[in-house]
């Protein structure tokens, strides 16, 4: 079995088991954020029978506040699956994961493909390939035993923490507001968790879903119409526990609500 396998089995056999993640054994464990990335592909193949169709991508560290907080000064892109993709008002049971958390998202829907001979890609390129907006809550989960010392490419490797999303109400891209002035809000319990604005996000959210286009294209893959990309938090990730009920207040786009029980 070739090291790319070993270690994508060994992070999948993890998750489906929801057994904290120790640090990778060194003759599979990836060098650099590239090899984590052909591990991420592998993974994703070993996910599809437990986890549904693959229908988008998250990004993150989009953001200087998870930047700081991750310690990885770019973007990082990891699977959403259909199984994870939850409307507005679910209850989802805080045993389904290690350490669950919720960032504060803008979210988007794709038109139309962005294939890889199309690129390089720019912001406003992407933007014309949205069909809609939504406020999303993305929900990530610390399935590391201690993930401050696993390294980005290990993370990459294991979808950079990605376990899917929350979506609210759709807002089709020409009654969407001014991305850069949409200030979202992390309340959890009826208390302010965090806030930070669109123009915190790469300085727009256009220039994130730039960035995986262009990233994805690098490997010869695209993007396709009715795909979901979560482009990065406005705030820094808020973990939970069971009984924690979370509204993320999106300004002009809308409430997106989930509880963990």
């Amino acid at each position: 079995m070739d090291k790319i396998l070993a270690a994508a089995k060994a992070i999948a056999t993890a998750r489906r088991n929801r057994t904290p993640l120790a640090a990778l054994p060194p003759d599979i464990a990836p060098q650099d954020e590239a090899e984590g990335y052909r591990i991420q592909r592998a993974l994703h193949d070993l996910l599809l029978p437990h986890a549904g169709a693959m229908v988008g991508y998250k990004i993150g560290c989009t953001s200087a506040v998870m930047q700081r907080y991750l310690d990885i000064p770019h973007p990082c892109g990891g699977g959403v699956f259909a199984k994870g993709v939850h409307d507005s008002g679910a209850r989802l049971a805080a045993s389904d994961y290690v350490r669950v958390g919720v960032e504060c998202e803008i979210a988007v829907k794709l038109a139309r493909d962005l294939l890889p001979t199309e690129a390089p890609f720019t912001a406003e390129w992407v933007g014309e390939a949205i069909e809609a907006y939504y406020p999303a809550i993305e929900i990530v989960d610390d399935r590391y035993v201690k993930w401050e010392t696993m390294g980005a490419p290990t993370l990459v490797a294991d979808d950079f923490f990605a376990a899917g999303c929350v979506l609210g109400e759709a807002v089709e891209r020409t009654k969407a507001p001014d991305l850069l002035k949409v200030t979202g809000r992390a309340v959890i319990n009826g208390v302010e968790a965090g806030r930070g604005t669109g123009a915190d996000v790469l300085g727009h959210p256009h220039n994130a879903l730039a960035w995986l286009a262009n990233h994805l294209a690098a490997e010869g893959r695209g993007l396709h119409a009715g795909q979901i990309v979560l482009t990065g938090s406005l705030v820094k990730t808020v973990w939970l526990k069971a009984g924690d009920s979370v509204t993320m207040e999106l300004a002009g786009l809308g409430n997106v609500e989930v509880a963990f029980t």
